[in-house]
Formats: structure tokens, C-alpha cells, sequence
């Protein structure tokens, strides 16, 4: 019986290997991000030349969102990898290595992933208000929006909590602290 644990134990910790397609998928959804980056700053290019200034901010805006969509797959990639499958020892010798990079527990990734959504929320939101100024009224979707985004800061800090209660419970340090 000893023999057949042990054996299953080997083919549970193994399964782990079966997430990394996922990562190599998410780096391919990294290289779509790229191109789409590509196809939107092309265009505020042509916008700086049109001397549209409130066109050009929300383009810069989107840029930023695509920015921070691409932070967020990394993290994600970074992060879930190191947690889920296996350490990154290519990360460990060069100095380029990001200092977060193993140090991300679920808890942090957690944390990590709600503040990327809130500030992608807000440049929307933020993209929303903008075209309030040009005539555009206040319809049930940015309303909604508001309230998309106020449930991520809600739920953002309650993670934190969680956490915070969590730590302090198995006498952790807090992040932050």
C-alpha cells in the first residue's frame, strides 16, 4: 500500500507540468498584446498629426491599458509558473531578474492581480469621463461601469483583509509591514 501512495504522490506532484502549456499560451497572448500595442500606437501617432488633443489623450490612455493588461499576463505568468510548476532558475543568475519575482505567494498574486484590474478599470472609467466632456451622456453602461469598478476596489480590499487577518492569525508578517 506504501508503494502505491508513493506512486500517486509522484503522478500528483508531476501534474503540475500540465499548467505549462497554459503559461506558454499566455506568453503567445503576450506576443497578440505586443501587435495590438502596435496597432494603437500607430494610430495616436496619426492623431498627434490630426491635432485632436482630447483623441490623443484616449489613445494614450488606451496604450496605457494595453500596458497594464501586458504587466498583469507577466505577473501572472511569473508568478503562477514559480507557485503552481517549478522555480524559473534562468531568473535566479541575471541581474534584469524583477525583485518580486519568487517572493509572490497566491496571496500576493491575488492582491497583485485586483490592483492591475482597478487601474484598468479606472483608465476606463477614466476614458468614460472624458467623453462625458465631448456632449456624451450618462448612460446606464458607464453606470454600470462605476459599479464594475467599485466592486473591484471593494473586493481588492477585502483580499487585503483576508490576508491582513490571515497573517497576523499564524503570526506572519503582513505585506506592507
Amino acid at each position: 500500500m506504501k508503494k502505491f501512495a508513493h506512486a500517486l504522490e509522484q503522478v500528483l506532484f508531476s501534474s503540475r507540468w500540465l499548467l505549462s502549456p497554459l503559461y506558454l499560451g499566455l506568453v503567445a497572448v503576450l506576443v497578440l498584446v505586443l501587435v495590438r500595442f502596435g496597432f494603437e500606437f500607430v494610430s495616436t501617432v496619426q492623431h498627434v498629426f490630426a491635432n485632436e488633443s482630447k483623441t490623443f489623450i484616449l489613445d494614450v490612455l488606451a496604450l496605457l491599458d494595453i500596458v497594464l493588461l501586458a504587466n498583469l499576463i507577466l505577473i501572472v505568468i511569473f508568478a503562477g509558473y514559480e507557485n503552481f510548476v517549478s522555480k524559473i532558475d534562468a531568473a535566479h543568475e541575471s541581474e534584469d531578474r524583477p525583485h518580486w519575482m519568487g517572493t509572490i505567494d497566491f496571496s500576493g498574486l491575488k492582491l497583485k492581480l485586483i490592483g492591475s484590474l482597478v487601474a484598468i478599470s479606472v483608465i476606463e472609467l477614466l476614458k468614460d469621463f472624458i467623453g462625458l466632456g465631448e456632449g456624451h451622456k450618462v448612460d446606464n453602461s458607464l453606470i454600470w461601469r462605476v459599479i464594475i469598478h467599485l466592486v473591484f476596489v471593494v473586493s481588492g480590499v477585502m483580499f487585503a483583509l483576508m490576508d491582513a487577518i490571515a497573517a497576523r492569525n499564524e503570526g506572519k508578517p503582513v505585506h506592507g509591514d
